[in-house]
């Protein structure tokens, strides 16, 4: 069908343009009961905003970006970035905005999208997931100009905008969890350490150990489930070997769970798991997983909402979004005697 203009809409209301313009986007210099009539025509006619005249008018995009350096694997088996970028969407639909989701192998490619999208104008600001211990995004997006809230601790932030959970705090709650249990052998398969959370990880995961008096061991993989089982059977084979391992997320602990069955171990009998990222994946195992529960799709929601108060002048403050919570399942016990 062709697209209903303002001039038609005009015509039909008994308006100028300029006023049919005010109306539909809100401003001052019409009478309410003009605007109401240009707003019922405008429904009637099923006309909607054409989205490159607004653009080019308001000189935004109306586009917020979101990188995503991981394998394609991992993505389509991760549930934690469905679960984000669905928090994400869920914010933006209601602002009639788009998301620009950019999948790439490494950080190189990472930074030239960067650069293309900053040249383009194609985004009005990006969402920065991943960050690195020494992270040289930050610099480049500082030298680009492009607006940016960085999922991730302030300490890895640089000043930059940053909405966080408390990974330390958390950590402080697992192992307080399998050391009340009576566990002293406790294990952990992390995610890849040049990343800023799992360094913060690694960091009170020592804090704790020592807290709590543990004998412990750290492999860190690439998140994936392969690696994930490939950590959790070389554990099984140490001796003397972890009787409680904590997983950096649901999906390797998945992965870790069906390893150990296979090797016969009876879990939480022989051994006690904990997944990180709550999802469906650790209800719906055999047992059920004890995990650190975080909402990710309020996560999601809610960085994109730092966003877009940021491009409205907001205050660039860093942001505590929750602290991940300890949710006991049937893979807790005591360790075996």
């Amino acid at each position: 069908m062709p697209r209903v203009t303002i001039k038609e809409i005009a015509r039909r209301a008994g308006v100028s343009k300029g006023a049919v313009s005010y109306a539909l986007n809100n401003q001052p210099g019409v009478s309410a009961a003009t605007r109401a009539r240009v707003l019922r025509v405008a429904e009637e006619m099923e006309w909607v905003p054409n989205r490159a005249a607004r653009q080019l008018s308001a000189a935004r995009s109306e586009t917020f970006g979101l990188v995503l350096a991981r394998t394609a694997q991992t993505l389509t088996e991760e549930p934690f970035y469905m679960g984000f970028v669905g928090g994400v969407e869920s914010v933006l639909a209601e602002r009639s905005y788009a998301l620009a989701l950019q999948v790439v192998t490494n950080l190189d490619e990472e930074l030239a999208t960067y650069r293309k999208w900053a040249a383009e104008r194609r985004v009005d600001g990006v969402i920065v997931v991943d960050l690195r211990v020494t992270d040289p995004r930050i610099p480049l997006l500082r030298k680009l100009g492009l607006p940016a809230v960085l999922v991730g601790h302030p300490e890895l932030a640089d000043g930059l905008p940053c909405v966080w959970s408390d990974a330390t705090a958390a950590m402080h709650t697992a192992l307080g969890h399998v050391a009340t249990l009576g566990h002293r052998r406790v294990a952990r398969v992390a995610g890849p350490p040049e990343y800023g959370d799992v360094w913060i990880r690694d960091r009170a995961f020592v804090e704790a150990s020592s807290r709590y008096g543990l004998e412990t061991k750290v492999i860190h993989t690439d998140y994936s489930a392969d690696e994930g089982a490939a950590a959790t059977r070389d554990l099984l084979a140490a001796d003397p070997r972890p009787t409680a391992i904590i997983y950096d997320n649901d999906l390797m602990a998945v992965a870790g769970l069906s390893v150990a069955q296979g090797l016969g171990d009876v879990v939480p009998r022989d051994l006690t798991l904990v997944a990180w990222d709550d999802s469906t994946l650790c209800r719906i195992t055999h047992p059920r997983l004890t995990a650190m529960s975080n909402n990710i799709v309020g996560f999601g929601a809610e960085v994109t909402h730092v966003l877009l108060n940021l491009l409205d002048n907001a205050r660039p403050e860093p942001h505590l979004y929750a602290t991940p919570l300890l949710i006991i399942r049937d893979s807790s016990a005591q360790p075996p005697p």
